[in-house]
Parts: C-alpha cells; sequence; structure tokens
C-alpha cells in the first residue's frame, strides 16, 4: 500500500471496455489508478474525461518488454514503490479459421493476451510482493473453457490465461494473489464492432445464457475489483466465471426451465 494508505491499482487495456469500468470503480472507491494502453490518443481521452489527480495515463504495448518493464517502473516510482493491484485487461479480437489463418494472426493474439500478460505480471512482481496485499487479475473469457469456432487462437491464448494464473498463484504465494475472471459476452466497443462486421450473431447467444443478455462492462469489473481488493483475501488461483450461466447450462433439449418469465 502506498504511504498515503489509498490503494493503487495498474489496469492494462485500460483506455477502453472492461479496462475502463475498472479504472472507474477503483478510483470511485478511492483508490489511485495507472491505466496502460497502446493507443496514445485512448489515453488520453480517458484521463481527460476522468477528470481527476489520482489517475495516470500510460502508453505501452503489451508485446514490447523494454515498454512494459520501463512504464511499470515508473507507475510503481509515481506509487511510492508499491504496486497493490494488476489488472490485464489488454486484448484484441481477430477470428482466424485455423486451416487458413496466417502464422502472424495466431502469434498477434497469443503476444498479446497470454505473453503480454506474463510480460506485465513479471515486471509488476517486485512491486506487488513489496506492496504487502499484491493481487493481480487476469482476464481470461469463455474461450477458455468452450471452443469457439473461428477463434482457435483466442481460445487458446484465453486457456494459457488460466494456466498461466494457477502457477502464478502457487508460485507468488504467500506475497501476491493470483485470479482470473472469465466473462462471458460483455457490450463493449470490440463486440460491438464483431456484431457490426457480421463476424458475430447476438442473437444465439443471448438465447444459449440462462440470464438472457449481454452483460455489462462496470459487472464485469465490480467482480474484477472484488478479487482486486482485501475483500478477496483468502482467495487465490481460482478463475471466476461471470457469463450468465453459459458455460454451465445444460438444457440443450431447449426445455423450459421456469426461467425468463416475461
Amino acid at each position: 500500500m502506498t504511504p498515503s494508505g489509498t490503494p493503487t491499482m495498474l489496469v492494462t487495456g485500460g483506455a477502453s471496455g472492461i479496462g475502463t469500468s475498472v479504472v472507474e470503480r477503483w478510483l470511485n472507491a478511492g483508490g489511485r489508478v495507472a491505466l496502460l494502453d497502446v493507443n496514445e490518443e485512448a489515453v488520453q481521452k480517458a484521463c481527460a474525461r476522468l477528470g481527476t489527480d489520482r489517475v495516470y495515463g500510460h502508453v505501452a504495448d503489451v508485446r514490447n518488454d523494454a515498454e512494459v518493464a520501463a512504464v511499470v517502473g515508473a507507475v510503481a516510482t509515481t506509487f511510492g514503490g508499491v504496486i497493490d493491484a494488476v489488472v490485464n485487461c489488454a486484448g484484441i479480437a481477430q477470428p482466424i479459421v485455423a486451416a487458413e489463418g496466417a502464422d502472424e494472426d495466431w502469434t498477434r493474439m497469443i503476444d498479446i493476451h497470454l505473453n503480454g500478460t506474463m510480460r506485465v505480471c513479471r515486471a509488476a512482481h517486485p512491486y506487488l510482493k513489496a506492496s504487502g496485499r499484491g493481487a493481480i487479475v487476469n482476464i481470461s473469457s469463455i474461450a477458455g473453457t468452450l471452443g469457439l469456432p473461428g477463434r482457435s487462437n483466442y481460445c487458446s491464448a484465453k486457456a494459457g490465461v488460466e494456466g498461466l494464473t494457477r502457477g502464478l498463484a502457487v508460485e507468488w504465494a504467500p506475497h501476491v494473489r493470483v485470479n482470473a475472471v472469465a466473462p462471458g459476452y460483455v457490450q463493449t466497443p470490440m463486440i460491438d464492432t464483431l456484431i457490426a462486421d457480421g463476424k458475430l450473431d447476438a442473437r444465439p447467444i443471448v438465447a444459449r445464457t440462462p440470464l438472457d443478455r449481454f452483460c455489462d462492462p462496470d459487472e464485469i469489473a465490480a467482480v474484477i475489483c472484488f478479487l482486486a481488493s482485501d475483500l478477496a483475501s483468502f482467495v487465490t488461483g481460482q478463475t471466476l466465471r461471470a457469463d450468465g450461466g453459459l458455460t454451465i447450462d445444460g438444457n440443450w433439449y431447449g426445455v423450459s426451465s421456469g426461467g425468463n418469465d416475461d
């Protein structure tokens, strides 16, 4: 914890989507946040919109070791040498056809989602350990559990994130807790773009989700901030699936369960 006692957090992919909701929620709880994003314009706009001196914007590509190390070090200096929580939200959407996809499409997905998560965790580790309450929350997906056609690269990356989460939780205990959140379909700009481009059909997704809707980013942010906080002080190595019940619904026959009363 910083000398002032204010909880601090680093959020990658913090200038949009779930990352922005996490930043807002942590700030609203009185914390300080460093948001990291590859898009400089988005970082500037996010910081201007938030309008507080408790948020710090940084530009870095999680695929670049040197950039990650430099930014994490700068964040730690700003926070008095410690970081209380790290949330790895940086990600892309890039569907591929496995039999035809180019190597670079596969590598880019793995390097951002899985390798990028590891780079940030590794760079932040000493500062999280110094906190005495360090916590990491990685972002997985239902794709870490389910097979999604046209998204073998994404499924592989997210399954890897869950494995990394378990491995780091054991290796870095008892000083740093490491957990993951696996959202279902969240109404983010990335999802909106896939729908607009005809690469995703919302109707069968909603029909397959017991809670009968997409998720709001703030609902995922709430779960993330819980795992990053002292409220989850005895939780580590877990993947919490915030997916509206999509991955546990075995009602393949479409028999009514009494839900969807409207």
